[in-house]
């Protein structure tokens, strides 16, 4: 199988339709319908379903577009380091970043990038960060810069960390549990012991943001295995100004309540180092995977960046 034939079924396989694809493509349609029945015929097996609805891939569609996009990503990384090696000032950068870190940084880095790179292409894609890493493994992306998990062995992704950033309780600032908040030494805000939180009403956001999964293994950890959750949320910004106005209490990291201005300022609360309370910035990478020269210096000075501010 080709390069052409392999691009040909996947393009078919996004757009569900022979007759988009085809304009996708810039060949025509009777041309590709043919090219899509040889390939078939070929492998002895359909690829796709047929129906009124459009198209849909059979089970053997689903594993040769996989394949295809493996065998495609590895087409580009070979142009790429062609590329690199003709003119250093050209080339194709398909990098992730998490939403709110993509508004926090992008405006920071991407000027300089710019200058030094005029003429690469650059594909930026802003989503969550399960979504991210699932990209990164399909070869989508080059690499991304999103919020580490706290088990990094990975047989797949190396997490390269840059900076750390902890978590603090956002509750409502005449809340009774301030005052049994200790200050010390080193501490930005009062401590307060997580465990006091038993039963307090939470608001958190959705189980697959990395925000959530740090709260749930935070508050595991302080034997709090089954918090009343007032509210789940998806915005962080929601569930700061929710806790501001005492609906319930709610982890957030550090950095993200400095860059917010808020009507309803909630009053924050450190929490003890045994707890864990943190998450690490990283760039997310495939094991061995191929970085053009472009995706190195986008990386260097996301990390200069980093280590200059310590946060966003």
């Amino acid at each position: 199988m080709t390069s052409k034939e392999l691009l040909y079924v996947k393009t078919v396989a996004d757009e569900k339709s022979i007759s988009r694809a085809a304009k996708k493509l810039f060949i025509a349609q009777p041309s590709l319908s043919q090219s899509i029945q040889r390939i078939e015929e070929a492998l002895g097996t359909p690829l796709f379903n047929r129906n009124t609805k459009g198209l849909t891939l059979t089970f053997a569609g689903e594993r040769y577009c996989k394949m295809a996009s493996q065998v495609l990503k590895m087409y580009e990384d070979f142009e790429s380091e062609i590329s690199d090696i003709n003119n250093l000032r050209t080339g194709r950068v398909h990098m992730g970043i998490t939403n709110h870190l993509g508004t926090l940084t992008l405006a920071r880095i991407l000027p300089e990038y710019r200058r030094l790179c005029p003429y690469v292409e650059l594909y930026i894609h802003e989503e969550n960060t399960a979504t991210l890493e699932q990209m990164l493994l399909r070869g989508e992306l080059d690499f991304v810069i999103m919020h580490a998990p706290k088990d990094l062995s990975s047989s797949q992704i190396h997490y390269d960390i840059m900076t750390r950033d902890p978590f603090v309780i956002a509750i409502h600032p005449h809340h009774s549990l301030i005052r049994k908040a200790v200050e010390k030494p080193g501490c930005p805000y009062p401590v307060l012991d997580i465990k006091l939180l038993a039963e307090e009403p939470f608001l958190m956001l959705h189980k697959e943001q990395r925000i959530r999964q740090i709260t749930d293994a935070v508050l595991l950890k302080a034997g709090i295995s089954r918090p009343s959750i007032a509210l789940t949320l998806r915005n962080y910004e929601t569930a700061l100004l929710l806790a501001a106005r005492g609906l319930g209490a709610t982890l957030i990291p550090l950095q993200y309540f400095q860059i917010a201005s808020y009507e309803y300022c909630p009053a924050l609360l450190w929490i003890e180092e045994k707890y864990d309370a943190w998450w690490d910035m990283c760039i997310a990478t495939l094991h061995n995977g191929f970085l053009s020269k472009a995706d190195q210096l986008f990386i260097r000075l996301a990390k200069e960046h980093f280590q200059q501010t310590g946060s966003c």
